[in-house]
């Protein structure tokens, strides 16, 4: 049995993805390693093969055209047959004595037939042309190595998010959640991170650094100008992420309470690169944005709008524009968004 299925889109990945499978092998023979091949044009497909060829019991390939990020995660999913699953950038890696200690967890839930839906690590910003760190941690909302409900989580910090790299879902909820990403669209880890979300019932939280997340390039995806010529794509996740759960229908108030507060953080996300545009077109975008949260549910409209950080970046005229605009800039010194 596999215990671990890694799923790793690879998108002209030459350069990084040695660096990432090969931490990924250290578990052995108790995980699975996925690599997608994502219609790429240079070498990625001939070293993926390469690793299929020399660990056969571990590595798969699948060789698609280019279907983007959630295409990649999507066939990668469909493919799996671990017990959990994880997704790990090709640019990206995982600490080995992290993935040891996880993987000796879920032997350890096996022997005692405990379930756990979800995993939680901590995650770092890996700043390696600067030679700096940033880790994430979640000491303040979970327990460590105890498994919970979502009523017995913590509070949340303004920077902390349950974000994918963060995250090893099992994979029945994944399934169960019907999660699909839309194709050749960036940002779509967002939803990846947020569907699955009420299906699960049991997490645990292992206080262990394990992803390592490649930060820096200036055509990755966070990059401020990228995000801004990416805009309509962020704008369309947001969508999707607004619409795919009714949050009147979640039960346990906790994560009602987070998942508006993630929808939140989308609009605002959204709303401010669109005033950095600054265009009549941005402007006119960043309107209809909050008038289709409006259609699909005027309740959620009004509580985002004044009861959320994401109502903070909607406020009206240039002084509400500016404000937003000083708050970000400062936001994002203090917090470290990047």
């Amino acid at each position: 049995m596999k215990y671990l299925t890694f799923v790793v889109p690879s998108y002209n990945s030459q350069d990084y993805l040695a660096r990432c499978v090969d931490t990924l092998l250290a578990g052995g023979e108790d995980v699975e390693i996925i690599i997608v091949n994502d219609g790429s044009t240079d070498a990625t497909a001939a070293i993926a093969d390469g690793y299929a060829a020399a660990h056969p019991t571990i590595v798969k390939v699948v060789h698609q055209e280019n279907k983007g990020h959630g295409g990649a995660v999507n066939a990668g999913l469909a493919q799996a047959t671990g017990r959990y699953l994880k997704v790990v950038d090709s640019d990206d890696w995982l600490d080995v004595r992290g993935l040891i200690s996880v993987l000796f967890q879920m032997k350890n839930w096996e022997e005692k037939q405990q379930t756990v839906d979800m995993i939680v690590c901590n995650y770092v910003y890996d700043h390696l042309f600067d030679q700096k760190q940033h880790t994430v941690d979640y000491r303040n909302v979970f327990e460590t190595n105890q498994i919970c409900g979502w009523e017995g989580i913590g509070r949340f910090n303004p920077s902390q998010y349950l974000i994918m790299h963060a995250l090893i879902f099992k994979t029945e909820i994944l399934r169960k959640s019907g999660v699909e990403l839309p194709l050749n669209t960036f940002y779509v880890d967002n939803l990846f991170a947020y569907q699955p979300l009420p299906y699960v019932k049991k997490i645990c939280y292992l206080d262990v650094d394990l992803y390592h997340y490649f930060i820096g390039r200036d055509d990755q995806s966070i990059n401020e100008s990228v995000m801004m010529e990416r805009i309509d794509q962020q704008i369309k996740v947001t969508k999707i992420v607004s619409e795919c759960t009714n949050l009147a229908d979640v039960e346990v108030s906790k994560l009602s309470t987070y998942m508006m507060r993630n929808i939140s953080i989308m609009l605002a996300i959204s709303s401010i690169h669109l005033l950095l545009i600054g265009t009549d077109e941005a402007l006119a975008k960043r309107k209809e944005l909050w008038n289709y949260i409006k259609t699909i549910n005027r309740k959620l409209y009004w509580k985002l709008r004044l009861r959320t950080v994401g109502g903070l970046t909607y406020l009206p005229g240039k002084i509400g524009s500016l404000a937003t605009v000083t708050g970000y800039r400062a936001a994002k010194t203090v917090i470290k968004f990047q």
